[in-house]
């Protein structure tokens, strides 16, 4: 049989447990609702870069872009801010029907403290070759910088295309 001490120490230690386990949860909870919150932002803001490409919006497109941005392509090798304007311009000038389609159920997102986050996902490519319709499914990587309001795409990888 336990003494009155021992179980003070039981109860004690099962209402440390509860709380800890409470706390735990709501802490979980916070975080969930926190990467809900980021996954939006992100999915949002991936939304626009590529309508803006995808309507060939240069304004609008370039603003997501850090100036320092870095490229870096499994194919193309590694290029910066100034060529990935030059190539959305190169489609314009070449009447290009290139459209850009993010497979959604592939979208991850993690946020990079301090920075801001990692997008990873898949996305679709299409457009017309000797008049028959092409596609091609690529994998990316995005890291996006947080300043203030405003997020700015520093990194991407672009990889998982075919020989």
């Amino acid at each position: 049989m336990r003494s009155a001490k021992q179980n003070i120490k039981v109860k004690f230690l099962l209402l440390l447990l509860v709380v800890t386990g409470y706390s735990s949860a709501a802490q979980k909870t916070e975080e969930v609702k926190a990467s809900d919150e980021l996954y939006k932002k992100i999915s949002e803001l991936d939304s626009l870069v590529f309508n803006a490409f995808n309507k060939r919006d240069t304004v609008s497109f370039i603003k997501y872009f850090s100036k320092g941005l870095e490229f870096y392509h499994d194919q193309g090798g590694l290029t910066g801010y100034k060529e990935t304007v030059g190539f959305l311009q190169s489609l314009i000038n070449d009447g290009s029907d290139l459209k850009r389609t993010l497979i959604k159920d592939k979208l991850e997102v993690y946020p990079v403290p301090g920075y801001g986050a990692m997008e990873i996902g898949e996305h679709r490519f299409s457009h017309t070759e000797n008049g028959k319709k092409v596609d091609g499914t690529f994998k990316f990587l995005h890291l996006w910088r947080q300043e203030n309001n405003d997020w700015k795409i520093t990194r991407v990888m672009s990889y998982g295309h075919q020989l």
